[in-house]
């Protein structure tokens, strides 16, 4: 238990994100209460679906963070009425995305052009989180991908808006704390929130993570025949595998927050770090 002193802290306040799909019914009750959830966009989904989870979660004493997929926005008038909704949703935080729509809904190719709208827009706004790859993207370069994370910290910077960047899923922290090593290193500033899976079953994991589109998230296990086969084992995968060897470089890495990512599998996640923080 000695390694969990790095991390406790996180544990308590991460954030947990959920997927406005059918099964999350069921688990809604066992969200701690107060707690701060992270409300994906998913193409499958709407954008009002996104809006409206969050509505309710407010309503059941949550703190929403609605994501912002700027492949699902429609027009500037639809951009326009989603904020218009936030203080209504009872939340002033968004977390924005380029989305995984194959084909643009309507003019916004990626999130640095939606946050450059919003902020010529009237808002409510006064958080935003970002998107950042330590096990890099399918379809965009590490450099394209490390100038936009450092062109939207240019915008929040010139703004009133503070900000942070969330990490996608890395199973490797070797990745992660060499990745998050050289950002710093180019002047990279932002607080991290380290993504991480709950405490899921693994091969729901795998199958929900390639139909939302973080599957390149997961080419670690691609990569790797073993870790594959140690995850696919009954009871395989343990969040503290990533937790345990950062717990120690999290402070100097500027890693503030935990953003859980539960495949809406609320309980066990939940259970595991209830669990963990009063063995």
């Amino acid at each position: 238990m000695k390694k969990l002193k790095h991390y406790a802290s996180l544990l308590e306040t991460a954030k947990l994100e959920l997927i406005p799909l059918k099964n999350l019914e069921s688990q809604l009750e066992f969200l701690p209460p107060g707690s701060t959830v992270s409300v994906t966009a998913s193409p499958t989904k709407t954008l009002e679906d996104t809006w409206e989870l969050s509505r309710r979660l407010t309503e059941m004493g949550m703190t929403p963070v609605p994501h912002l997929a700027a492949r699902m926005i429609n027009g500037p008038e639809h951009l326009q009425s989603l904020i218009d909704q936030l203080p209504h949703l009872g939340t002033s935080e968004l977390f924005l995305v380029g989305g995984d729509a194959p084909t643009p809904f309507g003019p916004f190719q990626d999130s640095i052009e939606v946050l450059e709208r919003i902020l010529e827009m009237d808002h409510s706004i006064t958080r935003i989180g970002v998107s950042s790859y330590p096990d890099g993207h399918a379809m965009i370069s590490n450099k394209d991908l490390s100038t936009a994370l450092h062109r939207k910290q240019q915008l929040l910077g010139e703004s009133n808006i503070s900000g942070y960047a969330a990490t996608q899923m890395c199973f490797d922290p070797t990745a992660v704390s060499q990745w998050l090593s050289a950002e710093r290193e180019n002047g990279l500033t932002l607080p991290i929130h380290l993504g991480l899976p709950g405490a899921v079953d693994t091969a729901k994991l795998l199958k929900i993570g390639a139909r939302l589109g973080v599957g390149t998230s997961l080419r670690f296990l691609k990569k790797n025949r073993g870790t594959v086969l140690k995850l696919l084992a009954p009871g395989g995968y343990n969040p503290r595998q990533l937790l345990d060897p950062l717990g120690p470089k999290l402070s100097g890495l500027g890693i503030e927050d935990l953003h859980v990512f539960t495949f809406n599998q609320i309980e066990s996640t939940i259970a595991w770090r209830e669990k963990l923080l009063n063995p």
